[in-house]
């Protein structure tokens, strides 16, 4: 017999957890000392609950294990919330266990108590409230497998004090029988077979590849499914790294930060193969002429995602992997004359690009981790630094681009960076960031420096909340209402001031990294890109801040503007 804390920890083991992201409470102090007697699970303490979650968040996605993350009750739990949204809309694994005040206290707004299961019931896959103590195996071994299978994603695990000071056996379930909730494990051979129909009669076919792909660890198979085919690709946000950003049939991200010819190909083709992808309005632009012409063939393990936004022609409920590999075995090549080679040649012509803009760009910051690393792990934050990012980084493999796509999450960037370096320490890590959402969670470089984490942080600093800014810039005639964040709030940021070193900034971002241990540089010259990595190549015992002055109104393009077609895109500024 052991306690419910006890069992906790037990279970925590059974399931192989290695490393809980937690921060302590009173709700939550028996499972902590049960945890202190222990040395199997290495428990990491950041310095705030959301950027736990994202720690947890960004360990799952580059290892493909479970997050797992410990907070306490009321204001513990409520801080996680947005990192369980976070991961909820992404599809990431994680599993949260809250304390909670005793159950006989529960309703009679005791201290610190919320009703956690209500608060996080819509932004995760489950939630639930332990009861009895005797259910508490079940509920934590059903929690490790609601996450992992399936459409992946986040579930909460509600611990009452009392529970945690129960008696009970210490025996931990082997098995999960939950009914209703039986993820489908096959793929429905018929309708491949009508898929590969389709293909094989189309002139101008388009993969389209989400998330999905990279979640299920299908990405070598996709290679081998293109260069079979020999049908161009083009990917989601998430998508990136579906296949190698370098192969000859990739084009590039689609939807209202998409290039020329992924979106042209999505609007030309005439049987889009879709998987792994929800459809989301980020994508698609406006809805009613969004690929009016072609039959739509979408694979997604969650049935609820397919025909919910667009309606399509082949459902395929299945893993994208499982599908990938009865695609691989069904399907035969054909010729697709000009096709591959049009829109290849559209690409060449109208590049997502920064050549011929002045000075630093992030085209050329990016472009030093492409020619100078191997396969690292790249997290973002969001906003123009994500967008960019996505657009030019270069990716090979799977679990190389961390980014809150469904949420658009600032403050996500650097501790899912941390989480990741935890998570693989010998692979190099970067986040790459804006000024404004990497002051949401930059308390983070203490949990850095007490870890010893050789991240480095690139800060895209151009003075604004630039993603915002740049609407503004564009369709509110440069009313830059509640965005700028320089001391100067009448001033933006041009190449003459940063020339001329009247750049200005609170925080002082190096200073600021200094305070805590780290190494920084600012940098405003394309000369000095190589110094700055060089710095944080070389210190090993903490992170490395690079802030990258840039204009203020370098903007993101082509962009759709809101409620357009994807044909209707912005290639160049508005004058």
């Amino acid at each position: 017999m052991i306690s419910g804390a006890a069992y906790v920890v037990k279970a925590l083991q059974e399931e192989q957890v290695d490393i809980l992201f937690n921060y302590p409470g009173a709700a939550t102090i028996d499972i902590m000392d049960e945890l202190y007697k222990q040395d199997k699970v290495k428990v990491i303490l950041p310095r705030h609950e959301q950027a736990l979650a994202h720690a947890a968040d960004g360990y799952a996605r580059s290892t493909g294990k479970v997050g797992v993350c410990m907070v306490t009750s009321g204001p513990g739990a409520t801080n996680l919330v947005t990192g369980i949204a976070t991961a909820y809309s992404d599809s990431v694994p994680l599993v949260c266990i809250t304390g909670q005040v005793d159950l006989g206290l529960m309703g009679n707004d005791a201290f610190q108590e919320v009703d956690t299961v209500g608060i996080v019931r819509n932004i995760c896959k489950y939630a639930v409230t332990v009861r009895d103590r005797k259910e508490l195996g079940r509920i934590l071994k059903e929690a490790f497998y609601i996450a992992r299978t399936g459409r992946p994603g986040p579930v909460v695990v509600d611990v009452p004090k009392n529970i945690q000071k129960a008696m009970g056996s210490d025996e931990y379930p082997t098995e999960v029988n939950i009914r209703g909730y039986k993820p489908n494990t096959t793929v429905h051979v018929g309708q491949v077979k009508k898929a590969c129909s389709i293909i094989s009669k189309a002139k101008r076919p388009l993969f389209l590849l989400g998330g999905g792909v990279s979640i299920s660890g299908a990405n070598d198979l996709m290679m081998k499914l293109v260069e079979k085919t020999g049908i161009p690709v083009v990917t989601t946000l998430m998508g990136k790294g579906a296949i190698d950003s370098r192969h000859p049939l990739y084009l590039g991200n689609i939807g209202i930060h998409g290039g020329y010819a992924p979106n042209v190909a999505l609007t030309d083709c005439d049987v889009m193969i879709s998987i792994g992808t929800r459809f989301n309005d980020r994508i698609t632009g406006k809805l009613s002429t969004f690929a009016q012409n072609c039959k739509i063939i979408h694979i997604d393990v969650d049935a609820a995602s397919i025909s919910k936004n667009i309606k399509v022609d082949i459902p395929i409920v299945a893993d994208a992997k499982l599908a990938i590999e009865k695609l691989l075995e069904y399907i035969e090549p054909h010729d697709l004359g000009e096709w591959p080679a049009q829109l290849q040649q559209l690409k060449a012509e109208r590049p997502v690009t920064q050549v011929g803009e002045e000075g630093l760009t992030p085209q050329i910051i990016i472009d030093y981790i492409n020619n100078h690393y191997a396969r690292p792990i790249v997290a973002t934050d969001v906003g123009q630094n994500q967008l960019w990012t996505t657009q030019f980084l270069e990716i090979k493999g799977q679990h190389q681009m961390l980014t809150s796509g469904g949420l658009g999450t600032m403050g996500y960037g650097f501790p899912a960076a941390l989480g990741a370096q935890i998570g693989n320490p010998d692979k190099r890590v970067f986040a790459i960031c804006g000024d404004g959402g990497v002051q949401m969670n930059i308390q983070e470089f203490a949990t850095a420096m007490h870890y010893h984490l050789p991240v480095t942080l690139i800060i895209l600093n151009n003075g604004f909340l630039g993603n915002v800014r740049q609407w503004q810039q564009l369709f509110y005639d440069k009313r830059y209402a509640c965005t700028n964040l320089l001391m100067d709030e009448s001033s933006i940021v041009t190449r003459e001031m940063i020339d001329n070193g009247e750049f200005e900034y609170v925080p002082n971002f190096v200073q600021l990294a200094e305070a805590y241990g780290a190494k920084a540089m600012r940098i405003t010259k394309v000369e000095d890109i190589e110094k700055g990595f060089q710095l944080a190549d070389t210190f090993k015992d903490g992170p490395t801040l690079l802030e990258f002055i840039i204009p203020t109104e370098l903007n993101v393009l082509p962009m759709v503007p809101a409620g357009k077609s994807l044909s209707d895109m912005l290639l160049k500024d508005k004058k």
